[in-house]
């Protein structure tokens, strides 16, 4: 088979001892005769006064000199796994591809970027929104927008598409978030075309060896390989499936990774097989991320029919704030009168993980 050629479209502290020992000694010289062989301290008396050291006062104290009986005890309980949580999916569009369901639509490339850009906010705003809830606030968010990724064309000029990473426990929740989407509603008839959105289920490898920071030692950049027909790729993603992970773990690149699945009702239905890769990592420049993409064993072996990359960017869609940091742009006190804004109880204790 054919070596698979990738498209990257135009569009320390030192810890101290908690608790000091006391010889058996009652008092302690501070300084005593040294012996004349020098062979080790004698305990015969001192020309200086002896002091009485009480040792019970060292017993409870840790290596910050604070006594322990002094600080409160506070029981931290895990992060609980979100209601949502079971099921993750994976929303990849091209804006002009959805453009062409509508024959009445004539926007050319820079029309659908600046169309987009505007609805940049509307679109954080409304994950955000998704995903602030607790058992009394927003309970009827049924979908966690767990990232989302605006994809860049190849000039880093224009944002051409859009990645959703997306877990809930029923697909037709996320069909249901999807038609509301700002950004998708402007691409897809005010969302009566959201069907042609792809979706697909993704099974993330959630090894730590795969979880690079991205944009360290390059920046985030997105691979999409969506597989041949079986007839012409056969048992192909199979016999390079552990090939293609050693690889990805030696590169040091990847940021998240994943085989992308059929999107069935079921998540372990028989249907639900294998139908192409998603993998993030982090690239030097672009002749850098396609030299990765192609070496990769399952490229190498012809399995992709549509081989993508693309650099994207990071929209910060959690919603969630922390201590301020004055070194940030946007200081997170904002995120917190924001949150209060939209009512969220941003002082609850329902959401420690929230509210830092």
């Amino acid at each position: 088979m054919g070596v698979t050629t990738a498209i990257a479209s135009s569009d320390q502290f030192l810890l101290f001892p908690t608790t000091i020992y006391n010889r058996k000694a009652a008092s302690t010289h501070f300084m005593s005769s040294f012996s004349a062989d020098g062979s080790e301290y004698s305990s015969r008396e001192s020309d200086y006064d002896v002091e009485e050291i009480d040792m019970s006062r060292f017993q409870n104290m840790d290596p910050t000199g604070i006594m322990e009986d002094e600080v409160p005890t506070e029981e931290l309980q895990p992060v609980p796994m979100s209601k949502n949580a079971g099921n993750r999916f994976v929303a990849l569009y091209w804006d002009h591809e959805l453009q062409k369901g509508d024959p009445n639509d004539k926007r050319d490339p820079w029309e659908l970027h600046y169309d987009r850009d505007e609805l940049n906010e509307a679109h954080v705003m409304f994950c955000r929104k998704r995903n602030l809830y607790n058992e009394t606030f927003n309970t009827e968010s049924m979908v966690d927008v767990m990232r989302s990724f605006p994809i860049l064309a190849s000039d880093l000029q224009r944002i051409v598409g859009q990645c959703l990473i997306l877990e809930s426990t029923d697909i037709k929740y996320v069909k249901e978030l999807l038609a509301e989407d700002p950004i998708l509603k402007s691409l897809t008839g005010n969302g009566e075309r959201v069907q042609d959105v792809p979706l697909y289920r993704w099974r993330h490898i959630r090894d730590y060896t795969l979880r690079i920071d991205d944009g360290r030692f390059g920046f985030p950049c997105m691979m999409m390989g969506l597989d041949a027909d079986p007839e012409e790729v056969g048992n192909t993603r199979l016999e390079t499936e552990k090939a293609t992970l050693e690889y990805l773990i030696r590169s040091e690149k990847v940021i998240m990774a994943g085989p992308l699945h059929f999107p069935t009702e079921i998540k372990d239905h028989p249907s639900s097989v294998a139908m192409g890769d998603l993998i993030m990592f982090n690239a030097k420049d672009r002749a850098d991320a396609i030299e990765f993409v192609e070496n990769m064993p399952s490229s190498q072996a012809g399995l992709y029919k549509d081989l993508r990359v693309h650099f994207y960017n990071n929209l910060d869609v959690t919603g969630k704030f922390t201590s301020e940091d004055p070194m940030r742009d946007a200081p997170c006190h904002q995120m917190k009168e924001a949150m209060e804004y939209w009512g969220y109880p941003v002082d609850d204790d329902q959401t420690p993980w929230l509210n830092w």
